[in-house]
């Protein structure tokens, strides 16, 4: 695979990724849950608020790395985790 550049950063993004929807899938599993209505004032379940979340983080971190840069770009996963709680709670 030597045409991409993998390095630990990339490995440990995409196993987390991984990791997230097999939990989500087996908390799916284990507890069904109904979908609610949030402050987007669509029905929506844990899988829709994680992939909420997601694409949020992507733009929040795409955002930072165009005004800041990126020497302070741990600053930016501190701003994803909030939106991640924001989410998670009021969506």
């Amino acid at each position: 695979m030597e045409w991409m550049a993998w390095t630990w950063p990339t490995a440990i993004f995409f196993m987390v990724i991984a990791s997230l929807l097999i939990t989500f899938t087996i908390l799916a599993i284990k507890f069904p849950e109904t979908p609610r209505v949030g402050i987007l004032r669509i029905e929506t379940t844990r899988g829709d608020r994680l992939f909420i979340t997601l694409l949020g983080s992507a733009f929040i971190n795409l955002a930072w790395l165009g005004l800041v840069g990126p020497d302070t770009q741990p600053w930016a996963m501190a701003v994803c985790l909030v939106w991640a709680a924001a989410v998670f709670r009021w969506v």
